[in-house]
């Protein structure tokens, strides 16, 4: 069964009971993604993103799949066939199988760290909650996320304390709310 395509993502303003927006799913190394060219089942596929991002379609050849979204898979794939076929493409449908490729990992003073694979976007706050919280002792005043940005960490500091006690304020969320993680970011709890 295939898993839809969209995540969730950023809370609601404050005071509001509208639910979250989804917005779509962008593929990350170590996805599992399912290939189908209607009328062509010599050519339905499961593949794995492999590490750099990228994965190899019969008649289309190595197609970069990093941060794209399954509609652009699909015409990238139809571009790729357009030689094979005098006439026009047969529909080519990219669904995400299993979101496995978007794994965070959450290490220092929780009760549970490691890496988790959630399966939709998380937040900071989130992701803390998936690995048991924090332990008695954490400093959640001083987390810190490490986000890879090409070969290097950029280091992102978050102010947990009012929000884990149900009242945050602006000085914990900042502008934009808590920080979403991407795939591959480090949530250091101190």
């Amino acid at each position: 069964m295939a898993a839809p395509a969209h995540a969730q993502e950023g809370a609601a303003p404050a005071g509001t009971t509208a639910s979250r927006e989804l917005r779509p799913y962008r593929i990350n190394p170590g996805d599992e993604l399912e290939v189908y060219v209607w009328g062509e089942e010599r050519l339905q596929r499961v593949i794995r993103v492999l590490p750099d991002g990228t994965f190899s379609f019969p008649l289309a050849g190595r197609v970069d799949a990093l941060n794209k979204l399954p509609s652009d898979l699909e015409a990238v794939i139809s571009k790729g066939l357009e030689a094979q076929y005098r006439g026009q493409v047969p529909q080519v449908t990219v669904s995400v199988r299993s979101p496995s490729g978007l794994q965070v990992s959450v290490i220092g003073k929780v009760r549970a760290p490691g890496s988790f694979t959630p399966g939709k976007y998380i937040n900071v706050l989130e992701a803390i909650g998936i690995a048991g919280g924090p332990s008695e002792f954490a400093d959640v005043s001083n987390v810190t996320i490490l986000r890879k940005q090409g070969d290097r960490l950029v280091p992102i500091k978050v102010r947990l304390t009012d929000a884990l006690k149900g009242a945050p304020n602006a000085r914990d969320l900042g502008a934009n709310g808590l920080p979403e993680l991407q795939s591959g970011d480090t949530v250091i709890v101190p």
